[in-house]
C-alpha cells in the first residue's frame, strides 16, 4: 500500500489506517492486548532515541537525547476510531502523550510517551524491551 503525503509527516495509509507503535501491555501476549486486537499486526519494529522504564504493571517510554537508546515493540495499523479509543485507554494526554516519531526504517508512527518527571525514581530497561509485569 502506498502512503499519502511525503512519508515524513503522514502516517495515514490510503485505506485510512494509521501506524501505531506499542511497546508494553498492548503487545501480543500481554494483559491489555485486547485493546488493540482489532488492529492489523504489521510486525516487530524499533524506534531510536527513546528510553524505556519499568513501572511494574506497565512500562513508559521517554524521549532521550541518547541516540543509542533503542525501543523495541510491535507495529499495528489501526482505524482512527481505534486510535481515539487507545488515547482514552492510555490516558492521553494526561498520563501519556501521543507523538509522531520515525521508525528506524523511516516510517512515521504514533507512539505513547511519558514525561521525564514520571520516571525519576524508576530503573531504565537498558535493552529497550519490556518483558511484562513482574519479570
Amino acid at each position: 500500500m502506498a502512503q499519502i503525503g511525503n512519508g515524513a509527516d503522514s502516517g495515514l495509509w490510503d485505506d485510512g489506517l494509521e501506524l501505531v507503535f506499542v511497546y508494553g501491555s498492548l503487545k501480543r501476549g500481554q494483559a491489555n492486548h485486547r485493546q488493540i486486537v482489532s488492529g492489523v499486526f504489521v510486525g516487530p519494529a524499533q524506534l531510536q532515541g527513546l528510553a524505556l522504564y519499568d513501572l511494574g504493571p506497565f512500562p513508559m517510554a521517554i524521549v532521550s537525547d541518547e541516540p543509542t537508546h533503542i525501543l523495541h515493540g510491535e507495529l499495528y495499523r489501526v482505524s482512527s476510531q481505534l486510535l481515539h479509543a487507545l488515547d482514552r485507554f492510555e490516558g492521553a494526554p494526561r498520563l501519556y502523550g501521543r507523538q509522531r516519531r520515525l521508525l528506524t526504517d523511516g516510517r512515521p508512527v504514533w507512539i505513547y510517551v511519558g514525561r521525564p518527571r514520571q520516571v525519576r525514581f524508576v530503573d531504565r530497561l537498558n535493552d529497550g524491551i519490556w518483558p511484562g509485569p513482574g519479570r
